[in-house]
């Protein structure tokens, strides 16, 4: 049996997974759908997975589907200040620490769908349920 979320955060290989159409993503993410989820990503989530090779018309019709959050001087802030409590810094663990501050403040439960649970685990804690994809 599934969790019933109330919004379904996608990072970079979640909406990835969407958008090339995994089989397993997809069965999660029609569940989600069917009790009532929202789906939620970042927008620079969406310069991570673009690429000369990705589908632009699914990516434009899976944007379509979920609600983009945007990175603003606040968030960004309050993604800083994450990263900082974590004992994170760097580029690496940037655009993770804004797609985990957008998670932390969406309507609850949340779920998170990752492929890096450890360093998601670091700076949402135990408040985000990471679902590893």
């Amino acid at each position: 049996m599934i969790e019933r979320f109330e919004t379904v955060v996608l990072d970079s290989q979640g909406l990835s997974s969407w958008i090339t159409q995994d089989r397993g993503v997809l069965a999660m993410l029609q569940a989600f759908h069917s009790m009532g989820a929202d789906f939620v990503v970042g927008a620079n989530t969406i310069v991570e997975v673009t690429h000369a090779r990705v589908n632009e018309a699914r990516l434009n019709w899976t944007l379509s589907r979920v609600k983009v959050e945007p990175v603003t001087e606040q968030t960004a802030r309050a993604s800083a200040t994450l990263l900082k409590q974590a004992g994170l810094h760097g580029h690496k663990y940037a655009i993770d620490a804004t797609v985990a501050e957008m998670a932390l403040r969406q309507p609850g439960p949340v779920a998170m769908l990752t492929s890096d649970i450890d360093d998601m685990t670091q700076l949402c804690g135990g408040q985000v349920r990471l679902i590893s994809i």
